[in-house]
């Protein structure tokens, strides 16, 4: 677990979060423009899915099963590297919204690679899995700003006490 707390492994986590992201973005036309991470109705989903092409279909199964698999592991390393780092004793404890986010996520991710691949039909869980994995995200978000203002303020104590 120290791993991700090292300043090259946040560094290298926090600029993989943005080059994977802007890969979404190259990739949103390919797959019809709507990404079935951001719904979180099963009914839209399989409004959604129905209403791909099979090259959308096989593009969109791409994404999630390759960029989308790296994604939660790259922001929520970050996020979980920022908790631990920052929150001292409490780090490990403060990380956990950031786990959870990790293993959400990629539940997420199995059902939509299961319905895009047409193996299983299991969109519904998104009626729960999505809210879950958006509301873990969000609490490990302001956990890692809090975590930075406390890397800022040490930053600062730590110069005071040198001059």
């Amino acid at each position: 677990m120290n791993f991700l707390t090292r300043t090259p492994v946040l560094w290298t986590l926090f600029v993989l979060q943005f080059v994977i992201f802007f890969g979404f973005r190259y990739f949103q036309d390919a797959i019809g423009g709507t990404y079935l991470d951001f719904i979180s109705s099963g009914k839209q989903a399989h409004e959604v899915l129905a209403a791909m092409s099979d090259a959308q279909r096989e593009m969109h199964f791409r994404v999630t099963v390759f960029l989308d698999t790296a994604y939660p592991l790259v922001y929520g390393g970050f996020l979980a590297g920022m908790a631990m780092r920052f929150f001292g004793s409490l780090g490990k404890a403060a990380a956990l919204p950031a786990f959870g986010t990790i293993i959400v996520d990629l539940t997420e991710n199995t059902v939509q690679a299961l319905a895009l691949s047409g193996r299983a039909d299991v969109l519904d869980a998104k009626e729960w899995l999505t809210p879950l994995k958006f509301g873990l995200f969000f609490l490990a978000a302001v956990i890692a700003l809090v975590a930075l203002g406390i890397a800022i303020v040490n930053m600062f104590r730590k110069r005071a006490v040198r001059h």
